[in-house]
């Protein structure tokens, strides 16, 4: 099983902090709304979990595509 970052989006305060921790760059905050995860760039490494001062950015396990 993978793992990808998750944006509660309904709780998101569009700070940018998980932006800056990324190291592939797969987090983006749109006209300063919410987050948005790239699913394609995303390895699950954590960083913007642990990054995130309102804590609605989780990790989910998700299949692996064969």
């Amino acid at each position: 099983m993978k793992r990808k970052a998750n944006v509660d989006k309904s709780l998101c305060v569009a700070c940018g902090c998980c932006v800056k921790v990324c190291p592939r760059a797969a987090i983006s905050v749109p006209y300063g709304i919410n987050a948005v995860i790239d699913e394609t760039l995303c390895v699950g490494c954590g960083k913007c979990v642990k990054e995130c001062p309102a804590s609605v950015i989780s990790l989910e396990e998700v299949e692996n595509e064969s």
